[in-house]
């Protein structure tokens, strides 16, 4: 039996680890590895046209798994393209080993064709990024980086020349035992005390979650309806806690909804559960605080804490909810919960209603249908800018339903490569693509990707031929939208030209019938949606700053005369203004 190369053993490792898909751009110093790939039937290389595309996609294939995923990218220029989606992965706790061939390993520092420096470049969007400089590394540096990005939920780097891809490997080394998932983090006796008698003594508890709450659905409950506390969530703690939950007020933040921000100014207790929510400037500062992560380093960066508990969710409740003791009063969480009700009522469904006749059509309602329609079991994938406001206030969690986003990183066009990694992992699975047309074009050559494998994504395109979410930062900011307007094609038609399917909608009345038959089409598809480019989120509450930077934006836009533009806004955005 021949004797194995460097790039033969890294292949088995990684399929050892549980890598399905290896997804890349072939190349130059990449293709002994590809080349073992391409021998290897238990793993399969998976060619994107962009290997930001890779990179997105094998972090959403791990977030749809729980498994370490992997891309690759060739040296200098290839690699480095990896980079967007690496840090978003990073930033998403996501388990993703990344492969950054290198440059002959002779010609290292001398100035070389292509040459940079991959294990410096990453490390800041990993937990290990090395350099392979001798074959007598492999296996242990391999195994290291997996156990870095399992173990640390993140992501790890290895740089590998690719003349040494080519080198006999050592001697089959022992396997190890590699990490396959995390343990459990049970806070010290201590801090559980602690935090039983600063529940015991407050009257008002408020719970706001992240996306350290998944899997603890059930504990959250049961410790909500203990204490009669509302029960608030960032983003991308949504899909974990908002469904089937009696104690939901919404979500706070800039794409919020409900009264989550009232829950949490008014209580006397807030506790922040398994999230690194960003926006320091929604919390609190008046009211005792007490933050429960498995992340010790994040403990306290975004407010001061009364308590910080080192412990992951689900095991700090199972301590907490026998000992506590139970609340009788209900009052606080009666009245958030009507406010909550309130604000849905005449906020979050002021589009979705008599708007048949409404062209360009609200890109609410399109959300609001594609709720309905979408599978019980569907993955969203969305666009970060508007897209990310119409998911978290129209596109219903349940369990089953998967969203995935840009949500800690915000990267524009990532929900085209988001869902072809989530698709490989289940073709048949329903997977959604909530792009917008600025995301989109920015790495559509990947649409041929779903057309070249066959994946079956639906992208439901909101085009509105602006980016719009910039629109509103610069409106917040006191200037007139500037550099924000797109020319776009034709997409639906751009969709066939490519061989999948594709449907253009202008009118209300056609957008269900043109769902469900994308939905029907077995193949990939496209439904490019024509929306309002002057429907724009507003946040559940508005500083003065913000109001006097609209104002000044309208009345700059006034001068500039675009009166007509104004009114249309003001039309569209009258109901969705929450009163001071």
């Amino acid at each position: 039996m021949a004797k194995q190369n460097i790039a033969e053993q890294f292949v088995d490792i990684l399929t050892r680890a549980g890598v399905k898909r290896l997804y890349g751009v072939v190349g130059d110093s990449l293709n002994p590895v590809v080349d073992a790939v391409r021998r290897n039937s238990a793993i399969d290389w998976i060619h994107v046209r962009h290997e930001e595309t890779a990179a997105f996609a094998a972090g959403a294939e791990a977030q749809v798994t729980g498994r370490l995923a992997a891309c690759a990218g060739s040296c200098g220029p290839g690699n480095l393209h990896l980079i967007n989606g690496l840090y978003d992965a990073h930033r998403s706790m996501a388990p993703v080993l990344a492969l950054a061939s290198h440059i002959p390993s002779s010609e290292i520092g001398l100035g070389y064709f292509q040459e940079t420096h991959p294990d410096q470049l990453f490390r800041e969007c990993s937990h290990y990024s090395e350099m392979i400089s001798s074959p007598k590394q492999m296996p242990r540096l391999l195994d290291t980086a997996i156990q870095h990005a399992v173990g640390r939920s993140g992501v790890s780097v290895v740089s590998l020349p690719g003349d040494l891809a080519d080198e006999p490997a050592p001697d089959q080394a022992p396997e190890t035992a590699l990490v396959t998932s995390r343990p459990t983090v049970r806070p010290g006796d201590e801090e559980i005390d602690r935090l039983i008698d600063m529940i015991d003594r407050a009257g008002k508890v408020t719970l706001f979650c992240g996306a350290g709450t998944k899997g603890a659905h059930a504990e959250v409950m049961e410790f909500a309806g203990k204490i009669k506390a509302p029960v608030g969530h960032a983003l991308r703690g949504k899909e974990w806690i908002q469904y089937d939950n009696p104690y939901d007020v919404g979500m706070s933040g800039l794409l919020g909804y409900g009264a989550a921000y009232e829950a949490t100014h008014e209580c006397d207790l807030l506790i922040l559960l398994g999230t690194d929510f960003p926006y320091n400037a929604f919390l609190p500062d008046d009211v005792k605080i007490v933050q429960v992560d498995v992340r010790p380093e994040i403990l306290g960066r975004r407010s001061k804490l009364d308590l910080a508990v080192w412990g992951d969710v689900k095991e700090t409740l199972r301590c907490l909810t026998p000992r506590v003791r139970t609340k009788d009063n209900r009052k606080f969480l009666d009245r958030m919960l009507k406010k909550h009700a309130e604000a849905l009522e005449g906020v979050v469904k002021a589009y979705t209603r008599k708007v048949e006749k409404h062209v360009p059509i609200h890109p609410e309602y399109v959300a609001s249908v594609l709720d309905e329609m979408a599978d019980d079991d569907a993955v969203f994938t969305v666009d970060t800018g508007m897209c990310n406001v119409w998911a978290a206030r129209y596109i219903s969690p349940n369990g089953r339903r998967r969203v995935i986003g840009s949500f800690s990183h915000g990267s524009m066009a990532n929900a085209l490569p988001m869902a072809i990694g989530a698709q490989f992992t289940d073709r048949g699975r329903q997977v959604v693509s909530m792009s917008g047309d600025g995301g989109f074009t920015m790495l559509m050559g990947d649409f041929l990707t779903l057309v070249q494998y066959d994946l079956p994504v639906k992208v439901v395109l909101f085009n509105n031929s602006a980016l719009s979410m910039v629109e509103l930062e610069m409106l917040v900011a006191g200037l007139p939208s500037y550099g924000t307007g797109l020319k776009n094609p034709d997409f639906a038609a751009v969709a066939r030209a490519c061989g999948a399917y594709g449907v253009r909608v202008e009118k209300p009345k056609d957008l269900a019938g043109a769902l469900k038959s994308a939905f029907k089409h077995k193949g990939p598809a496209l439904v490019d949606v024509v929306t309002d480019p002057n429907a724009l989120s507003i946040p559940p509450k508005i500083s003065k700053e913000m109001v006097t930077g609209f104002a000044l934006s309208a009345s700059k836009i006034v001068l500039d005369g675009g009166v007509g533009r104004m009114v249309q806004m003001a039309r569209s955005n009258l109901r969705n203004v929450p009163r001071p």
